[in-house]
């Protein structure tokens, strides 16, 4: 108790000292009869919580809170006693913590998770209520062995699944270590006494060998004229521990038990030591991590790499400057211990964004068991770092998708999600990202909304719940209206009625194709924008055309804003449109053919449907627009020996030349080739030449060609 005071009298002045020694006396009065369970008096332990925090560098506030954190739970103290003494700011937090330690050891595991759900709601109000707790907890922790085995066994389990890795997430390194090696201490006390007793060992036998490698490292940075720190950290327990359980190892086959620590002035410096350690030592492939460039989601960053040395010994070096070494070890704590040296919001705001993102999902979680559930999902998941095309890292759990990117981007992104494009090349949205890669969302305005597939093969809880939440504001009806009235529009514009194309016959080969189970189902999901329009009304007309085959009407597609591309000789004050069927562009040699009221429609002079028509309805045309003055869209197909090399082929060589891609269908024929129809959209002829050839280029394409309807 006499600690707290030396830190109060040491560490703060003025208002702020007066304000903690009354609460430090309230406390003191609160508690007097109170004895924790190893007889000594309670006050003892609001004072240690209270000494945690001013290690970390909390402000008044947060340590007064620390110490009045049990007074309205276990004393005849009342909410409004705090408000009156201590103001509106304390209170808040004290309730916070309060609410909180109503609901530990309860067995129920609806109630256990409900406190899950409050802690995170106490988060995101006010931050200062979880690093109190977490305080409070790390004292628990440290004298549980005054508790029963259950209870031991009980708070444990609950530390190590909950509160230790909060503490990770919010970066406060010296609490999430001990927390875990306390935790082992009563879940594994066979392992943590292994450990204690050959670890010991082990490093009095490693010392002199840290010192060899600190001194070498000293070297380094007098011969670089760089000013720094070095010095070697032993690694905690439980890490150590999870190393061996994870990957099978025994002790003797762990390295790396101390870690060497470089702390330098810049970041410049902290790359021009590695080199330098890397000329003088071997690198270990594979054991390079940059988390200056890509830091983690808790704001950790450092230059990570094991070398070996000539004796053949590896062991890990940690480079990085005094300001990423404080924020190494308090973490989010860092905002209030050195304020003097920030100049802005951002660090704080980057640690609290995922947490206001939670609470922002939490209302569509049916209960607090799902809510828990999905935190503990995102708090355990490994991370994958991958970039948007400006450079912003984004960290995902490992195996995620373009879909899972979509909605870390932003809900409204994920919502409206098209495709993607990886590295600059089309990929399918349900593609494993890989570390380092590039990321670009390809959206659409039109999109209503995820497809229910996504949902089997995303990795991330967020997105998840995202989706889930997304359906339940949309209305079932509204979409089966809206993709009804699409799809029959589709097939107007086409020349065919709905009801002659989607038969029971058609709608059973579509849904072993798209996994409906009704009509009404697959129009909603073309309501809400799961599958396009066209992906279903094409797969429909093929269909139709294999059970009832016959001369199909030509009818022509107008593109929208050509007017005035074209001169159609003698023809004067008539529609021009430019046929679907052929899909003429620049440099192709173009036949104007008079309609029965729908103007002049523009073919190539070698489309297939004008061979048969009456030579007095053809007119010669030519090309008005200059090349690249307007995009046109083409037809090409693509013959395969298998589907997967063909979409490849194409949609690589649609992303090397920059091409907008509007649309695909892929069957087989009866002698199991692939065939991909591609719509394209783009300048001229000559675009279309050069695609045509790049995917030729491809060792597993057969053929390629222009198509005609």
């Amino acid at each position: 108790m006499d600690a707290i005071l030396m830190k109060i009298y040491e560490y703060y002045i003025g208002q702020d000292r007066d304000m903690l020694l009354r609460a430090y006396d309230f406390a003191k009065d609160a508690h007097r009869n109170q004895k924790r369970a190893s007889g000594e008096p309670y006050f003892i332990h609001p004072c240690a919580v209270a000494e945690i925090l001013v290690e970390l560098g909390l402000d008044a506030e947060t340590i007064v809170a620390a110490l009045l954190h049990d007074v309205i739970e276990d004393t005849s103290a009342t909410e409004e006693d705090v408000r009156r003494e201590f103001g509106e700011n304390v209170l808040t937090l004290v309730s916070g913590v309060t609410k909180l330690d109503r609901f530990v050891f309860k067995s129920q595991e609806e109630e256990e998770a409900e406190n899950f759900r409050k802690i995170f709601i106490a988060m995101a109000k006010d931050i200062r209520v979880i690093i109190i707790k977490l305080a409070d907890r790390l004292h628990n922790m440290r004298s549980l062995n005054y508790l029963s085995p259950e209870r031991q066994q009980k708070m444990a389990k609950e530390t190590l699944d909950i509160y230790a890795p909060i503490a990770g997430r919010l970066g406060i390194s010296q609490i999430k270590c001990e927390l875990e090696d306390l935790c082992l201490k009563y879940l594994d006390p066979a392992a943590f006494e292994y450990l204690v007793e050959n670890i010991h060992q082990k490093l009095e036998e490693r010392n002199r060998f840290v010192d060899f490698v600190v001194e070498e490292l000293n070297s380094i940075l007098t011969e670089s004229n760089i000013r720094g720190e070095v010095f070697g950290r032993p690694k905690h327990f439980y890490s150590i521990y999870k190393k061996m359980k994870d990957k099978d190892k025994t002790l003797d086959q762990i390295y790396d038990l101390t870690a060497v620590r470089v702390i330098v002035g810049t970041v410049d410096e902290c790359y021009e030591v590695l080199g330098k350690i890397h000329k003088r030592w071997k690198p270990v492939p594979g054991r390079i991590k940059d988390y200056i460039a890509t830091p983690k989601p808790n704001m950790y960053q450092s230059l990570h790499t094991t070398v070996l040395t000539n004796f053949g010994q590896p062991f890990e070096i940690q480079i990085r400057t005094e300001e990423m070494h404080r924020t190494a070890e308090y973490g989010i704590a860092a905002h209030w211990k050195y304020k003097e040296n920030r100049t802005e919001e951002t660090s704080l705001d980057a640690r609290m964004a995922w947490i206001r993102e939670i609470m922002e999902l939490q209302g569509g979680f049916r209960d607090s068991k799902e809510f828990m559930d999905t935190v503990k999902e995102e708090l355990y998941s490994d991370e994958l770092l991958v970039f948007t095309p400006h450079s912003k890292v984004i960290s995902l759990p490992v195996g995620a998708t373009p879909v899972d990117f979509a909605y870390a981007i932003h809900s409204e992104v994920g919502n409206h999600c098209t495709g993607a494009k990886v590295n600059g090349k089309i990929v399918p949205l349900n593609s494993p990202l890989e570390l380092g890669d590039v990321v670009e969302i390809i959206t659409s305005p039109g999109s209503k909304g995820p497809s229910r597939d996504w949902l089997k093969f995303i990795k991330s809880p967020s997105a998840r719940a995202k989706i889930k939440s997304f359906y339940k504001k949309e209305t079932k009806e509204e979409n089966i209206r809206v993709g009804r009235a699409q799809l029959e529009e589709a097939a107007k514009k086409k020349g065919y009625l709905l009801s002659d194309i989607l038969t029971d016959e058609s709608f059973k080969k579509i849904s072993e194709k798209l996994s409906f189970d009704t009509q009404e189902e697959m129009f909603a999901a073309i309501g809400y924008g799961a599958v396009s329009v066209n992906q279903v009304f094409f797969k429909l007309v093929d269909y139709f055309r294999k059970d009832a085959p016959q001369p199909l009407e030509v009818r022509p597609f107008k593109e929208k804003n050509l007017k005035g591309t074209v001169t159609v000789r003698g023809m004067t004050g008539l529609l021009v449109s430019f046929a679907g069927c052929c899909s003429p562009v620049p440099g192709d040699d173009i036949v104007g053919f008079i309609t029965r009221g729908r103007g002049v429609v523009v073919h190539r002079a070698d489309c297939p449907n004008m061979k048969n028509v009456e030579p007095e309805r053809l007119q010669p045309a030519e090309w008005t627009v200059n090349e690249g003055e307007t995009r046109f869209k083409a037809a090409i197909v693509v013959y395969a020996e298998e589907q997967g090399a063909a979409l490849s082929a194409v949609s690589q060589s649609i992303a090397d030349m920059k091409l907008s891609l509007t649309s695909i269908n892929g069957r087989y024929d009866k002698n199991n080739y692939a065939i991909v129809e591609v719509t394209v959209s783009l300048p001229s002829r000559q675009a279309i030449e050069v695609l045509i050839e790049k995917i030729k280029a491809h060792p597993k394409i057969t053929d390629v060609h222009r198509m005609s309807n």
